[in-house]
């Protein structure tokens, strides 16, 4: 990762991976050489970097032409959406400077006159910036190696007095291989970065790379970097490197489509995690993908016709792309960035491995998923499986399985005569997800999950799982009635139990009362008949003393 410091003596390009190679762009008011074959972008990285100069830099350009005219040249490039008519007003000129047929004189043509009209228009455009684009087409009319160093040295030394940031491009493979069979080699010594562009084609594939060969004072990426040739110009692919953390980390949390996936991943997927989902041929992975772009597919009861009418949504056919790995990264950016998306679904991304791309497949796709995070975009990929492989489930073609946030298997379960979907989260980052199978329902209601059935420790899905679900349900209702009939037997006892408690309590009340009557009853009899005697005594006259006895007793 660059410092800011080291930033200030860079010139950016503009070009989308190359500046973060470069840490920055190329070496500010110094030269560079850009050599590459026929076709492989030279004019177009020149032009590029003195567009992107004259606009967001404020710093005016010079393009030299020595092989096509300017006018040829801007007619060329008007597909890339560059407002090249607007900037040659004031900030941007194209100087023709292609070789007359009379020049291939020996000895008698140099750089002097051009560079001193070139003097003049860089003083009055204030210039900072300058392209010599196919500088070999002019060494090439020298005599000698000798004529053509004088020339480069004339020129080396012009850029340096004027400080000019400059790139000369010059074809690979070219006269001059001077120095150590490179072409060009005199000039690589000269200049302070020097960067190739290789075109080639592989099993029918055709595959640009770039790679940094030198640059003085400054730290760069060494490795060949694939680039492509897109909408806006270069686009060169660039692995995250250690330190960068630009990638914006959201709680924020995205419908699946399902409710139920979304209950088994505790929310639904992270806004900007990558999401791959993996299965056999036929195993709703399209359904998926397709129920949290737009919640549905039509022949699961929502139509896509009103999302694609509204511009909510945008569905691109790749089924006929014939280009590399690379450029159809650069394709699905360049869709993403224009329908401003925030949600991007690749059905499948498998296809990216098709052939003549199987060693270029895996590193796309990790740009893809780095691009996606860098973005903040929601990325769902499908991943054809061999329904072979023994390892299908382990594995993936394009090996991304480690490197996606939350992976999502479908597979069959053949049972009975049928073929039933299950769906498995195998892995959720960041966040709690279940551990259990479910079985993918596809409905005209939509996309469902049901739980799996297990008896005697056998799983059930389909119409065997509906036979013994059935089968549970009458069960329980039988249970149910018999417990409701079982509770009213109870209750009907339990009421005559009370009445007879309630008898049988006022049963005992009564012959308690008639026993305290009976008490009451016999002790007022004995006093009654206590008293009568004692009176009949007292009546017939008996002696006192005799009463005393009687008395005792009554006592």
């Amino acid at each position: 990762m660059s410092s800011a410091k080291e930033m200030q003596f860079k010139a950016p390009t503009g070009i989308a991976g190359f500046d973060e190679i470069t840490s920055g762009g190329l070496p500010l008011g110094r030269t560079t050489l850009l050599v590459g074959g026929p076709g492989s972008g030279k004019t177009i990285f020149g032009v590029q970097f003195l567009i992107h100069g004259a606009g967001a830099c404020k710093q005016p350009g010079i393009f030299v032409a020595f092989e096509e005219s300017p006018k040829r040249l801007v007619h060329n490039l008007r597909g890339f959406g560059w407002k090249l008519a607007e900037l040659q007003q004031e900030k941007l000129y194209f100087l023709d400077a292609q070789p007359m047929p009379d020049m291939i004189q020996a000895g008698t043509f140099d750089l002097s006159g051009m560079l001193a009209a070139l003097s003049a228009k860089v003083k009055q455009m204030g210039a900072h910036r300058i392209v010599f684009d196919a500088l070999d087409i002019v060494l090439a009319l020298l005599p000698d190696e000798a004529a053509r160093r004088r020339e480069m040295n004339r020129l080396h030394h012009w850029l340096l007095d004027h400080e000019l940031t400059a790139l000369i491009t010059a074809k690979e493979g070219g006269e001059d291989t001077s120095s150590a069979g490179q072409p060009f080699g005199f000039m690589q010594f000269m200049v302070d970065c020097s960067v190739v562009l290789n075109h080639r084609v592989d099993l029918g594939v055709s595959q640009r790379n770039l790679r940094v060969q030198k640059y003085r004072g400054s730290g760069f990426n060494e490795d060949e970097s694939p680039f492509v040739i897109g909408k806006s110009g270069f686009d060169v692919a660039m692995a995250r490197s250690l330190g960068r953390a630009d990638a914006k980390v959201s709680n924020e949390r995205v419908s699946s489509g399902v409710k139920r996936l979304d209950t088994m991943l505790g929310g639904g997927y992270y806004r900007g995690a990558s999401v791959l989902i993996t299965g056999f041929p036929g195993t709703a992975k399209t359904t998926l993908s397709g129920a949290f772009a737009v919640r549905n597919l039509t022949s699961v009861g929502i139509r896509l016709g009103r999302f694609v009418q509204s511009g909510c949504l945008r569905m691109v056919s790749a089924r006929t792309f014939t280009g590399s790995a690379e450029t159809l990264l650069v394709h699905i950016k360049t869709l993403a960035k224009e329908h401003e998306a925030r949600c991007v679904v690749i059905d499948p991304v498998s296809a990216l491995a098709k052939a003549g791309n199987e060693l270029t497949a895996h590193a796309v796709a990790e740009r893809l998923i780095d691009w996606s995070k860098g973005e903040g975009v929601t990325l769902v990929c499908t991943s054809l499986l061999d329904e072979i492989s023994s390892e299908s489930q382990s594995r993936t073609p394009l090996q991304i399985s480690t490197i996606a946030d939350t992976w999502i298997h479908l597979n069959y379960l053949v049972q009975a005569g049928e073929r039933n979907r299950g769906m498995s989260i195998i892995k959720s980052r960041g966040t709690a997800h279940s551990n259990q199978v479910r079985e993918l329902i596809l409905s005209k209601d939509g996309v469902t999950l049901a739980d799996i059935y297990t008896a005697g420790g056998e799983v059930l899905m389909g119409t065997m799982r509906w036979q013994k679900e059935s089968a549970e349900r009458v069960a329980n209702e039988v249970a149910e009635v018999s417990a409701k009939l079982k509770r009213a037997s109870l209750d009907a006892e339990e009421a005559v139990l009370e009445v007879r408690a309630k008898s049988l309590k006022t049963e005992l009340l009564a012959k308690k009362a008639e026993k305290a009557l009976l008490i009451r009853t016999t002790e007022s009899r004995k006093r009654e008949i206590a008293g009568g005697r004692v009176r009949m005594r007292e009546l017939r006259g008996a002696d006192m003393a005799k009463l005393a006895p009687v008395k005792e007793a009554k006592e």
